[in-house]
């Protein structure tokens, strides 16, 4: 059994993988090279950061072998997310979901980004599902367009299950702050129903010059105890274009108060993820 250690940060998203596995249908990403769970600790060491949560990649599906075997092995510093799969038999899916949970799992990932066609959340087996996520204190972690998630956002706030929004909430850069969907992330996050993950503003066109100063302003404003870092390292075509220490100050320095910081980068993460 390893010692528990200090919290010194907690990274809330990253990924490791293996090229040699099974992909699923209609990826949108693919593994370049293996990325081990040692090699992700090392990073994490490198630079200061005791903790970290791993989140399944779309290419894997349902597939959560190769995660759940580093929740195994490092069950003190790290966590994980994964992707189920609705159309297993409720009771089997329980069953599978409790066993995970045991195991270091702290929620359900929707990545649905980049789909021809997302999943009907009105389906009896998506209902099931957002269930059992609410019972069992799983977070459910949703990637999804920001046209879209007006379609899908709701269902999950009225399951009574936890959402975690993804990269800032995926706004629209064309839109900005005023895109209708970060603007309801904004009413969710202040009202208590949605936490956000402060990660990836590449993603958003951060690389090409566009600000996430005004995002980060916004979130911080309307509920600053319910936002995570994550560095989304090892950053899924887009490697090899920054660091990880990149990662840390881009958002560290657009938060002028310590004491907000140190709530993204420790405190409400281990409210979270259960660490």
């Amino acid at each position: 059994m390893q010692e528990k250690q200090v919290v010194t940060g907690i990274d809330c998203h990253a990924h490791i993988m293996a090229v040699d596995l099974p992909l699923a249908p209609e990826i949108h990403s693919r593994p370049a090279r293996d990325v081990t769970t040692q090699e992700y600790l090392a990073v994490l060491g490198a630079h200061g950061i005791s903790h970290g949560v791993l989140t399944a990649p779309s290419f894997y599906g349902s597939n959560n072998a190769l995660l759940l075997d580093a929740l195994r092995t490092y069950p003190n510093q790290l966590r994980g997310t994964v992707i189920a799969d609705p159309n297993v038999e409720q009771l089997l899916l329980e069953q599978q979901l409790l066993a995970m949970r045991e195991q270091g799992v702290v929620g359900i990932r929707l990545n649905w980004i980049k789909k021809k066609t997302i999943p009907d959340i009105d389906s009896v087996q998506y209902r099931i599902l957002l269930g059992l996520a609410k019972d069992l204190d799983l977070h459910i972690e949703l990637f999804l367009e920001d046209h879209l998630q007006e379609h899908v956002v709701p269902k999950i706030l009225a399951s009574g299950a936890t959402l975690v929004l993804d990269h800032f909430g995926n706004p629209n850069p064309k839109l900005g702050i005023n895109s209708t969907s970060f603007q309801n992330t904004l009413r969710a996050l202040a009202d208590g129903n949605a936490w956000v993950k402060l990660s990836a503003p590449y993603r958003l066109g951060y690389l090409d010059g566009v600000e996430i100063q005004p995002y980060i302003d916004a979130l911080v404003a309307a509920n600053s105890q319910q936002l995570v870092w994550a560095s989304d390292w090892p950053w899924l075509s887009h490697e090899n274009q920054f660091t990880y220490a990149d990662c840390i100050d881009w958002i560290k320095s657009s938060i002028t108060d310590p004491a907000v910081w140190e709530d993204i980068l420790i405190h409400n993460p281990k409210t979270l993820f259960h660490f």
